[in-house]
């Protein structure tokens, strides 16, 4: 790979992690426009490895307080809300991976995706703080996790467009969202992490590997930092109309070709 490539796909990767729009289908999609070949698996985790770098740097602050303070029912409810994901994804997670890369798929469930996002802006309270959170609320933004395994999906996107449906408000269903994802992306990255330790990374994608890395945790701890600020005074609506045109772009593209 070379490094513009492996450069514009951790900036892909990193705002794209934490945006609710889905960073498997843009992965997807930028090769498939550019004429790329796939990167590979080994390219994937250092994407991943990044965002995951972006997460601990930014909640660390949290991850000590909920250790150290009276926040420590928040972690339960973190640990509760990653058991779905986290069976559904080392169970199925190749499977849903292989069978639904196709571009059609993608633009569909972009577009899908939307629509729900844009039911739940619209419709739902919005009025809780993430102090509210209980067990109920967490495990169904937990479920609702899983469904993040279907590329265009966006598992940001679904966690908190759940987490308005709790009645969280947008900030706070952010939030939440972004704290379950550290233990998620981080036992996936491990997975990984042990595979490439056991055949090593070739000499000529080391490069790449480092910047996927490097670019993928700078641009996403900034896409956290905007999100949640974002969010504090503005809608999700910006995003639901991204995904809906990006949806139509990709299936007019497919069917066109």
């Amino acid at each position: 790979m070379e490094l513009m490539q492996a450069a514009v796909l951790g900036i892909v990767q990193g705002l794209t992690e934490f945006l609710p729009i889905s960073s498997s289908a843009h992965l997807i999609i930028v090769p498939w426009f550019a004429g790329w070949k796939d990167p590979g698996p080994t390219f994937d985790v250092a994407l991943h490895l990044g965002t995951l770098l972006a997460l601990i740097i930014y909640f660390w602050p949290d991850w000590i307080a909920m250790l150290r303070t009276w926040r420590k029912p928040l972690l339960w409810l973190i640990v509760l809300g990653c058991i779905p994901a986290a069976i559904f994804g080392f169970k199925y997670e190749k499977y849903f991976d292989t069978v639904f890369r196709s571009p059609l798929i993608i633009g569909v469930f972009m577009m899908a995706m939307g629509i729900v996002m844009g039911l739940a802006e619209r419709f739902s309270r919005k009025s809780d703080e993430l102090g509210s959170l209980n067990w109920k609320k967490s495990l169904f933004i937990g479920c609702a996790q899983v469904l993040a395994l279907m590329p265009g999906v966006s598992r940001s996107g679904i966690t908190i467009t759940a987490g308005l449906a709790a009645g969280l408000k947008r900030e706070s269903a952010a939030r939440f969202s972004f704290l379950l994802a550290m233990p998620i992306t981080a036992g996936a990255v491990l997975l990984k992490l042990m595979h490439i330790i056991h055949y090593g990374i070739a000499q000529n994608e080391q490069s790449s590997f480092v910047v996927g890395i490097v670019l993928s945790a700078i641009v996403g701890y900034l896409a956290i930092r905007y999100l949640l600020q974002y969010l504090q005074q503005h809608s999700l609506n910006i995003f639901v109309w991204y995904r809906l045109v990006l949806g139509a772009v990709v299936l007019s593209f497919y069917f066109l070709k």
